[in-house]
This record gives structure tokens, sequence and C-alpha cells, in this order.
């Protein structure tokens, strides 16, 4: 019992860092229109400190740096990089068992269909997500775009560096993370319902997103929840990251490498 509470203790720091930089990210990607100004005294003034006496005030230069895709895809993959390796870390060193992460012993014989089933899943999420963002829109409360239009590669070597290896890592990490260990491990080391997990690593992981902006956040949360929802059904951490990474490639592709718009509700059917 000693090593899986070590591990959840050790996994609870992790998610506990990961929520911190998700609002540090949050507030470099607010969607304010007016830009941050700062301002200091004039040597003109008189008395400066003195607050009944305005002040005269010169602009100084945001000093905010905008990231290229290249940079902000970097900073994406090591960050989560590095969070993914010591929780990996804190199970092989606990002994943690594999099959508790999702990943059972007989991997291999059950890769094709497991394949499979996150395909037919990925799709099926991408486009309950599109609804939920066409539905979101039309109400007036569409979510911030800003972390996606900033993740868009400008050449084809990016885009090829973006599907073939940042989404597939940060698919395979999140989900590691959120799934495997969070619900997987937790539900096999602890009498816990993992149903109770799957609500609480889904609220994290909603959390998570929150450079998104809060509508963001509320629709990653619900697609977190599908998955962590489909994770317990299937056991298997092959099938939900495959789902999670064709939601994120084919959110990419359609709508900034293809340039479409979100599925209006006409084309959907809703009225």
């Amino acid at each position: 019992m000693a090593q899986w509470a070590a591990f959840a203790g050790l996994l609870v720091f992790v998610v506990a860092l990961l929520l911190v930089l998700a609002r540090s990210s949050q507030q470099a990607f607010s969607d304010d229109d007016e830009p941050v100004r700062f301002t200091e005294p004039s040597p003109r003034d008189p008395r400066p400190t003195d607050p009944t006496i305005p002040r005269f005030e010169r602009p100084i230069e945001d000093p905010r740096l905008e990231l290229s895709p290249g940079m902000l895809l970097a900073n994406v993959v090591l960050t989560q990089g590095v969070f993914g390796v010591v929780v990996l870390a804190g199970a092989l060193y606990f002994a943690i068992p594999f099959p508790a992460l999702g990943v059972p012993e007989t991997a291999f014989a059950r890769g094709l269909p497991g394949v499979a089933v996150g395909v037919v899943f990925g799709v099926a999420l991408w486009l309950a997500n599109e609804g939920a963002g066409a539905l979101a829109d039309a109400n007036g409360a569409g979510y911030d775009e800003a972390v996606r239009n900033a993740l868009a590669p400008d050449s084809l070597s990016g885009w090829a560096l973006l599907l073939g290896v940042a989404l597939p890592l940060v698919a395979l990490i999140e989900e590691f993370v959120f799934r495997g260990a969070a619900i997987g491990v937790l539900s096999t080391g602890f009498p816990v319902s993992p149903w109770l997990l799957v609500v609480v690593s889904s609220l994290a992981f909603g959390a998570a997103h929150g450079a998104q902006g809060k509508i963001g956040m509320l629709v990653t949360g619900g697609l977190g929840l599908v998955l962590a929802a489909g994770f317990v059904l299937t056991e298997s951490l092959l099938v939900v990251v495959i789902a999670h990474y064709l939601v994120n490639a084919l959110e990419l592709v359609v709508h900034e490498g293809l340039g479409y718009d979100r599925l209006t509700i006409d084309r959907l059917g809703v009225t």
C-alpha cells in the first residue's frame, strides 16, 4: 500500500504544477483587446510620490514577447514531457504494474483492435466537439481560439512536426497522466470508484486547459469526461491516446490547415 500512496502523492504534486502553469498560460493568452501598458513617472514631475498631484507618465514597451508556432510547440512538448517523465519514473520506481495504467501485458496482441476502436472513438469525439462548438457559437459563447491559432504552423515541415511529433506526445502524456495514472492507478491501489475518479480527473483536465478560456475549459472538461469513460470501459490507454490525438489533429488540420469554419448549426441539422 505504501508505494501506491507515494505514487498518488507524486501524481497530485505533478497535476498541481500543471494547473499552476495552466493559470499562467491563461493570463498570457488573455483576449483583452487593450495592450498591457506600463508607466513610470516623468523626471519633470516635481513631487512624483505625492498622490494629489497628477503624474506625467510615459508608456514603456510591453516586455512580453510573442512566441513563434515552433517555439510554442517546443515549449508545450518540453513542459509536458518533463511532467510525463516524472510520472513514468514514479510508476517505475514504486513498481506500479502496467495493467493498472491501461497497458496490459498482452498489449501487442490487442494492439490492432485497440487502434481501430481508438480511431472510431476519436472521429466520433471530434464530430461531437464540433457540434458543441457550433452550439456555443450560436449562443454567443464561443471559446477562445488563440491557442489553436498560435499553434498552427506556417510551413509544411512545421505541420509534419506538429502532426508527427508534438500532437502524439501531447496526447500520450495527457492520457498517461489524467487517465492512466489518475484513474487506472488510483482505482487499482485504493478502494475508490473509478467513476468518481473520472469526474475528478476530468475537472482537473479541463482546468489544465485554461488558456482556451472559460468556455474552452468547459468543452475540454467534457471531452476529458468522455475520454475518461472510454478508458474505464476499455481499460486501454492506447484507445484513448489515439482518440485524443485525432481530436486535436482534426481540429487543427480542418480549421487551421484547410481553413474551414466550424460546422454551422444548419449543417448539423440542429434547430
